[in-house]
């Protein structure tokens, strides 16, 4: 353990009591963590302390990972249990958690019988830190108030990003920008999945102030994602957005909404029509037939093949984050890769000697989260990983029967789209699984989570949302959600 390893393992306690302590007192300070939690988890993954860290490891997990964003949320489900007064104080049991601690026991249970187990804990290590975001943000978020926090501080991370990823391609000479994620494509991702709300806030009746600045953010995250020249982000991102302004937008439009869409629309076609050469030669580079059915040519099509070889031999899987591992080892050389054995390089080399990794040919994580996780964990956590997207998307569909200018509307529709953005990318990516974009995508589900429940509750005790009777017999008793219902 190094130096700094100990200093943390000393100091970490104290923060985490600190933290709870100053969550419990004051609702300031819950404020100010759940914003925090927010707007800082795209930048996760430089403010941690990675214990028993293995850089060589060329999988989705490299070690124990505890970062800044996980003491917050510690601090901010202790401060809401203990810290709130009257009905807000009561703790509830989140749409999907049940699934989510499903696959948590079962990639425990993968992690235990497979071998090494080491790569399986690591990853193990950021799911259950991912519970802690979304219990923390399900508790948090109780009214319009919060709400309002939550895009704001999403807005402030996407327009950072953005202007970053600006800077990079101008400023820097870099071709595709990477901003604070270091790939290009783990940017789109996180366009993909934090654009959405921020267009519905943007199309909504709510405040003037607020839908300038969403719709700023937005465009932002446009030029933005237009600079990574993402592949798949590039139609995903078109794809939400779009869906997006369809679902929440009002079509009954004055001159100036008109001018102010058409100046946005008009801005759209030209940013795209100067990227329009570097694009397509992305785009030139390789057909889907080259990358999914050509044998010869190293495409995803690959990630496909290697997770079919590896379901026939191992009905469960070669266990959580041993992908790279078992590939390098022995799946790749059945598809005629000849990749390096991590066993044989540490038996040669120590596996303190990160220069020999990087320099080896070593199998990297499918580009496919559904390929990853069938081969990881196999058909049964394929398909409790599939029934948990269901569940979360079931936990957004119903916000569509809610009438276009509600507010609980626009920010559960707005989610949906998220969940649909980071799911499009990941049928060619695995990021799914980087601590920023999982942090991020969680605060979003756990935000969801209580939408949902704060919908049915009124449904059940009969009263209205923000003034929307809940049934036919129901009578309006004000802005009951913004009371903390």
């Amino acid at each position: 353990m190094k130096p700094a390893h100990m200093v943390a393992v000393v100091l970490l306690p104290f923060v985490g009591v600190g933290a709870v302590l100053a969550a419990t007192w004051f609702r300031t300070a819950r404020d100010l963590f759940f914003f925090a939690m927010v707007s800082l988890a795209v930048l996760a993954e430089r403010m941690d302390v990675n214990f028993f860290s293995e850089a060589w490891y060329r999988g989705t997990t490299r070690g124990i990972q505890i970062t800044m964003i996980e003491i917050l949320a510690f601090g901010l489900i202790i401060g809401c249990w203990i810290g709130r007064r009257g009905p807000d104080r009561r703790l509830f049991w989140p749409g999907s958690l049940g699934l989510i601690l499903t696959y948590f026991v079962y990639a425990g249970l993968s992690v235990i019988v497979s071998e090494p187990k080491l790569f399986g804990a690591f990853e193990l290590s950021k799911i259950f830190a991912s519970i802690l975001v979304f219990l923390a943000a399900a508790f948090y978020v109780k009214s319009k108030r919060e709400w309002t926090l939550l895009i704001v501080a999403l807005g402030c991370a996407v327009a950072l990003e953005s202007v970053w990823a600006v800077k990079q391609h101008f400023i820097t000479g870099l071709d595709r920008s990477e901003g604070s994620l270091d790939h290009a494509n783990s940017l789109s991702m996180y366009f993909c999945l934090t654009a959405p709300p921020l267009v519905a806030v943007a199309t909504s009746g709510w405040s003037r102030s607020l839908r300038l600045f969403c719709g700023l953010c937005a465009l932002l995250a446009a030029v933005g994602l237009l600079l990574t020249y993402s592949r798949a982000g590039i139609p995903v991102f078109a794809a939400v957005a779009a869906g997006t302004v369809l679902a929440c937008a009002s079509w009954r439009i004055g001159p100036g909404q008109i001018a102010l869409r058409s100046a946005i629309v008009i801005g759209l076609v030209a940013m795209v029509a100067a990227g329009w050469s570097q694009m397509e030669q992305r785009y030139a580079a390789s057909s889907l037939e080259e990358e999914y059915l050509d044998t010869t040519v190293d495409g995803r099509g690959v990630y496909l093949r290697l997770s079919a070889a590896i379901v026939e031999d191992h009905f469960f899987g070669v266990g959580l984050n041993n992908w790279s591992y078992q590939v390098s080892r022995t799946y790749g050389k059945r598809l005629g890769y000849r990749f390096d054995d991590y066993d044989s390089l540490i038996s040669v080399y120590g596996s303190s000697n990160d220069k020999i990794f990087v320099n080896s040919y070593l199998a990297a994580p499918a580009h496919n989260l559904a390929a990853l996780t069938l081969g990881e964990l196999g058909v049964p956590g394929l398909v409790i990983f599939g029934l948990l997207w269901l569940r979360w998307l079931s936990m957004g569909l119903p916000f569509l029967h809610l009438p276009r200018r509600e507010p609980m509307r626009v920010m559960g529709v707005g989610i949906l789209f998220s969940i649909c953005g980071i799911f499009g990318q990941s049928l060619t990516e695995w990021i799914y699984r980087q601590t920023p974009i999982l942090f991020t995508f969680y605060i979003l589900l756990g935000a969801l989570a209580s939408l949902a429940h704060t919908r049915r509750q009124a449904r059940r005790e009969g009263r209205s949302i923000e003034g929307v009777p809940a049934g036919p017999d129901a009578m309006p008793v004000g802005n009951t959600v913004a009371e903390g219902t």
